[in-house]
């Protein structure tokens, strides 16, 4: 079946890993429309971030990277991080003329040929290689614990979260050993009637301040492990706390007093196996999301670890396509270097 629109390359998604390669695809020659293409699913430019909660201000989050060739800058840090970054993310899709396509559901990439068949419920683009910029958003992770259905409160993720009055006087479990659990347990503290914190491991806490070589270390871990075929951690999973002044304020007043994990959920809280009971009324999931790559179902990628065995950003069992924003690149700190090293193989692979 003959393909709606036909390309050199087709990029899916527009958050940071997205743009930085639809920048360097540029920069290599590739015409806008005839030679490439980018699919974005979001409403407005910012990727993820467009959906971060509101409290989330630019002060709070670890660090931002520029995008190629655009200074991200010296915004107010008591702005929105949502509102800063959709702004910095659509300026640089108009500075440098990038063709974004919005909002386009990309249901599959199936191959057909010598092409890689882009569909969404309405249109098809053939494309000779595939960028899968897809980030982790649209997959919160839900662990499931025994009796997690009969729970009589609230549970939610931190991909609903949208302020403290969700908690305001509720007794509170926070589940997750991630920074954004940390910032919200101490955000939510100050409102809730009470406020628990539970994780699978102990934490890690670090005094120095982030840094782009903290980042470059979380990734390598990362990276060994989609090399081997084996599912991905996120970089955050694997990246330690840092002890800012907030958080030390919140460690010497009791509130990051971590727990262990839980043994099962009651109607009315959490119980450990010792017997010992939490009463809660909401349960916030700060338990991270993983690779949003349902698209890619159709070419069967899996290996025998469970993950899908790249070699850099290029797939091995499928050389027409690269994932950025996935595993190592599934951060901001990956996401630029993942973009370029993407399209330097696809310019090799077309003899560009």
């Amino acid at each position: 079946m003959k393909a709606d629109h036909e390309v050199d390359v087709a990029v899916i998604g527009a958050g940071q890993a997205g743009l930085s390669a639809a920048y360097h695809l540029r920069r290599a020659g590739f015409a806008n429309e005839a030679g490439f293409v980018v699919l974005d699913h979001g409403k407005r430019p910012g990727g993820a971030w467009q959906y971060r909660w509101p409290s989330l201000i630019v002060e709070k989050v670890h660090g931002f990277y520029d995008l190629p060739g655009m200074a991200f800058g010296t915004p107010d840090p008591k702005l929105p991080a949502a509102d800063v970054v959709s702004d910095y993310f659509g300026r640089f899709e108009r500075t440098y003329d990038l063709p974004v396509h919005r909002p386009v559901d990309v249901l599959s990439v199936s191959a057909e040929d010598d092409r890689l068949v882009v569909a969404s419920a309405t249109e098809t683009w053939a494309a000779r290689a595939v960028i899968s910029a897809t980030g982790t958003w649209d997959r919160p992770f839900w662990p499931h614990y025994p009796g997690q259905e009969t729970f009589r409160g609230r549970q939610l993720h931190t991909a609903d979260y949208t302020g403290v009055e969700t908690f305001r006087g509720k007794r509170v479990v926070v589940v997750g050993g991630g920074s954004s659990a940390v910032q919200l347990l101490l955000e939510i503290a100050p409102f809730a009637r009470s406020t628990r914190w539970v994780t699978r491991r102990p934490p890690v806490w670090r005094e120095e301040p982030f840094s782009e070589d903290w980042g470059r270390e979380a990734v390598a871990k990362v990276d060994r492990r989609v090399r081997e075929g084996l599912p991905p951690e996120s970089v955050v999973s694997v990246t330690d706390l840092a002890v800012t002044p907030e958080v030390r304020a919140g460690l010497d007043a009791g509130i990051l007093d971590r727990r262990p994990m839980f043994h099962r959920i009651t109607p009315d809280g959490v119980e450990w196996t010792d017997g010992t009971f939490e009463p809660a009324d909401v349960i916030l999931w700060a338990t991270g999301f993983r690779a949003a790559i349902d698209h890619l179902a159709p070419l069967h990628l899996r290996a025998a670890g469970g993950g899908i065995r790249m070699d850099g950003t290029r797939v091995v069992a499928e050389p027409r396509l690269h994932l950025v924003g996935y595993g190592p690149s599934a951060s901001t700190v990956g996401a630029n270097r993942a973009g370029r090293a993407a399209v330097t193989e696809i310019r090799r692979l077309l003899g560009r």
